[in-house]
């Protein structure tokens, strides 16, 4: 949810410097976007296109400006990779994940991502701008 949501707050805001995907440290590899995901984002108009879930490697790490986990633990696991912070580090509060909840725990999820996506957009992708 946290990569649709962020791609259609960068496309709003006309930020053409700055690209985003997501990855798991324990991705299911070839598993689809849950329901519950993609009915949450499609309640308030992001449009889910295709997703391919992705396994985070040190060479991703590596290649990117900017690492945003959801948690403190996730953080925690990757701090010696360099260049990594967790929504708790930006906005006050973790984002544990909704998997095999239902539908309102996603809703909840998803504004709490709507807000940390806010603010990665204001404290760190408009301060890359050329």
């Amino acid at each position: 949810m946290a990569e649709f949501l962020l791609k259609t707050k960068i496309k709003k805001n006309k930020i053409k410097w700055w690209s985003v995907a997501s990855c798991g440290i324990h991705a299911e590899i070839g598993s689809p976007i849950s329901a519950n995901s993609k009915t949450a984002l499609e309640e308030v108009g992001v449009a889910v296109t295709k997703f391919l879930p992705k396994q985070l490697t040190q060479q991703i790490i590596a290649d990117s400006v900017l690492v945003v986990c959801m948690t403190q633990n996730q953080k925690q696991m990757l701090e010696e990779c360099g260049n990594v912070v967790c929504v708790k580090d930006i906005c006050g509060y973790d984002i544990p994940d909704p998997y095999g909840c239902d539908i309102n725990v996603y809703r909840m999820t998803r504004d709490a991502l709507d807000g940390a996506c806010d603010k990665i957009i204001q404290d760190f992708i408009l301060q890359y701008k050329d």
